[in-house]
């Protein structure tokens, strides 16, 4: 690892809890009275004043990712409203610099915190800064890739405080790391020299795997709570939560969401499935009742995603809200809202901690939202539903071997916030050629609507795996108990095939074997011919060109954006899966036989090879009509909603005199005392302020780049600032944070 410090800037430790630019300022003015035979109590009132002032300016309305233990994204702020935030202009930009010239632009996902005046947050390249949060100074970065290429998505940093000691806890690949918020430091007494290896603890063999968190874990008193993002394919591993000593590193407890025998939920799945199932993991972040000492999952589905004959039944605590005592990891209550899932439809963001009015009384709640355009409420001790959910009876598979769940439940309140339906009617006719293929397309798939099972066939899945909502996730205004929640309508086609055994059984060729292995694990995102899915998945065409065989070996084991780790995958076949990267058919001899990762002993395996791509026409049109993106307001007393509107617009193909398209996005909003809900993330490149009563558009202004990540408030000095992560662009490939304030 490496760190670096801006030592014109950076603070000692005593002046950085007592001084900003601000009371320099005041210093110097009072100073500059001195010198003019003013009388130096005047100076020194000055000075008094001042510290009084900034002592009053500690700041922590946003030190947690998403605001809040409960996850609200929300601040209590009014100095920017609705009033004036027109006026709203840029106070300063800070620019990453940890990618080369001429790289592929970075995307960070980031929701920077800010603790007393000073911003943490981390790059796309999962670099981690501290900035001067009124001017964007640099003061330390923390590389903890030691400058080799980093991997993996993180959406921000943790921090933890008693007396003095002030940590910053952040992940770095699959090693945690624990930082001394002041200068950047390792922590020596945390780990080994500062560091904790996530591979550890795990059902496998720490060296053949690898285990990335994406979002930030959440701290209960001593404890970091934590989960991570795992393969999605066969042979994943199980992902476990767990909660480590902030102090010492020290793993403190684990929760299995994979049961082992004895534990409740074991009996949901075949007899040994704990020994090779993975999946149901908790990537998308959790939220934290301090006073209850409740931690709330958003767990993710069993693996592998989209076929499930080697774990018959309803498959707990996969996508499951789960809650758990904080301080042990003892299980509490659980609601499985998808069961035996077979589309992919994590939980993808952390439970909303919310209020609501029954019967005259006051209830606190969990809310969550769903990839499928679902909004569950519960009580938040008890699990019980604060709307009434129905078990409905849904599509069954015609694939061999697998046995879907026959129901699936439907929340009767609140109604749907994304589409769960579409007909001919919905698609579109941008050209006649592209309306007849893509009607052809829809004519020859098995669709029935919400929840039908990849077949053989082909099936259109609507929702798709991008949601719905997505791990941007929702924004709760305590005020008025509602909930804003960001929704994609993006259909997609699934394409089951068969793994071939005998294929797998042979002997290959090295070239054939890295065939195999693109074709199951890389080609359902890149596609068939290596053509990507642009913005989202990059064209593996020419890769010769722009990238070393290293560092894209590097790249494949780490993971990096949506792409996650594949290093236990390709472990003695770096050779395979390059030589088909890189075009290399050359005869280099046989290999052993090629597998697809563990499953029950004799299970048939099935990969879909289409999945997480768009369903469009052959010139890369949507194939539904729009919108595509949504914002929408729902009061989660009555169930109903406020408003909805379309959110981000593609003008290239908005019809004359039609409403805004509405554009995908994984963003989510925030909402604030000032009547405000900020929000970003659409490719249209803006962030706009809307109006939280009317879903009216008040502000908006355009990005240097797609700012998919979701934004952040705070008050610095006497001025409220609004600030972002940035991704990157031709010019400026590392991206940037940017923040707005009032003039």
């Amino acid at each position: 690892m490496s760190i670096f410090l801006k030592r014109d800037i950076l603070p000692k430790p005593s002046l950085s809890q007592d001084f900003n630019p601000y009371m320099i300022e005041f210093l110097q003015i009072a100073l500059r009275l001195f010198r003019k035979n003013l009388s130096l109590v005047l100076a020194i009132t000055a000075f008094a004043a001042l510290v009084a002032y900034h002592t009053k300016e500690k700041d922590r309305t946003w030190a947690i990712y998403k605001a809040d233990a409960e996850s609200t994204s929300y601040a209590s702020l009014s100095q920017i409203n609705a009033t004036n935030v027109r006026e709203l202009q840029s106070a300063w930009t800070f620019t990453f610099s940890d990618m080369k010239p001429g790289s592929r632009a970075g995307n960070s996902e980031c929701n920077p915190i800010i603790i007393d005046g000073v911003m943490y947050a981390t790059s796309a390249k999962h670099l981690v800064y501290a900035v001067d949060a009124g001017t964007g100074r640099q003061i330390w970065t923390f590389d903890p890739f030691e400058g080799a290429e980093g991997g993996g998505v993180s959406r921000g940093v943790t921090y933890w405080e008693k007396d003095e000691d002030k940590r910053i806890l952040v992940t770095g690949g699959d090693v945690l790391f624990a930082l001394n918020a002041q200068t950047g430091q390792p922590i020596p007494t945390f780990g080994k020299e500062g560091k904790v290896s996530m591979n550890v603890g795990l059902r496998d063999d720490p060296e053949t795997i690898s285990v990335i968190p994406t979002s930030p874990g959440i701290v209960y008193q001593d404890l970091l709570i934590m989960g991570a993002e795992v393969s999605e394919l066969y042979g994943a591993q199980p992902g476990y939560i767990r909660a480590y000593s902030c102090v010492t590193g020290k793993l403190e407890w684990t929760f299995h969401t994979i049961p082992l025998p004895g534990e409740p939920g074991y009996e949901t799945w075949p007899k040994n499935a704990y020994k090779y199932a993975g999946g149901v993991n908790d990537w998308a972040g959790m939220s934290l009742d301090i006073k209850r000492g409740i931690v709330f999952l958003a767990l993710g589905s069993p693996s592998y995603d989209f076929y499930g004959a080697d774990r018959k039944g309803s498959n707990l605590y996969g996508n499951s809200v789960v809650a758990l005592h904080a301080a042990t990891g003892k299980y509490i209550w659980h609601y499985q809202l998808v069961h035996h899932d077979l589309w992919d439809y994590d939980l993808p963001a952390p439970p909303n901690l919310v209020t609501v009015q029954r019967d005259g009384k006051v209830v606190d709640a969990v809310a969550q939202v769903t990839k499928h355009g679902f909004v569950f409420v519960f009580n938040r001790e008890t699990g019980e539903p604060l709307f009434p959910i129905e078990e409905r009876k849904v599509p069954v598979s015609s694939i061999p071997g697998e046995d879907s769940w026959p129901t699936q439940p439907f929340p009767l309140k609140p109604k749907p916030f994304a589409r769960q339906w579409m007909t001919e009617a919905d698609l579109t006719h941008y050209t006649d050629a592209g309306r007849d293929s893509i009607l052809k397309k829809f004519r020859s798939m098995r669709y029935e609507g919400l929840f039908t099972p990849p077949d053989l066939k082909g099936t259109l899945m609507l929702p798709g795996t991008r949601g719905g909502a997505e791990w941007g996730g929702a924004a709760y205004d305590p005020s008025t108990s509602v909930l804003f929640i960001k929704s994609n309508d993006s259909p997609e086609i699934q394409s089951m095939k068969k793994v071939d055994a005998e294929k797998e059984a042979k002997d290959l060729t090295v070239f054939e074997q890295g065939k195999t292995i693109y074709t199951t694990y890389c080609m359902a995102c890149h596609g068939k011919d290596k053509n990507g899915d642009e913005p989202n998945y990059p064209s593996l065409i020419g890769l010769k060109n722009r990238m070393t065989r290293e560092a894209a070996l590097d790249k494949i084991k780490k993971g990096g954006g949506k792409m996650p780790a594949f290093a236990s995958v390709v472990k003695g076949k770096e050779k395979g899966i390059l030589a088909f990267l890189y075009e290399r058919e050359q005869n280099s001899g046989k290999v052993t036989k090629m597998e697809t990762g563990q499953t029950r002993a004799g299970a048939d395996k099935y990969l879909n090879l289409t999945a997480y791509g768009h369903f469009r026409d052959p010139d890369g049109h949507p194939a539904l009509r729009p919108p595509w993106g949504t914002l929408s307001a729902i009061n989660l007393t009555t169930g109903e909603y406020v408003w909805q509107i379309p959110l981000g617009n593609n003008e290239r193909l908005q019809a004359k005199d039609a409403p805004e398209t509405g554009q995908e996005g994984s963003a989510g909003p925030i909402v604030t005392a000032g009547g405000l809900i900020f929000i970003s993330g659409t490719n249209d490149k803006k962030l706009r302020a809307i109006d939280k009563r009317t879903g009216k558009i008040l502000w908006e202004t355009l990005l240097p780049g797609v700012a998919n990540a979701t934004a952040c408030t705070y008050m610095h000095a006497g001025k409220q600032y609004v600030a972002l992560s940035v991704g990157g662009s031709k010019e400026n490939p590392s991206g940037s944070i940017m923040a707005f304030k009032l003039p």
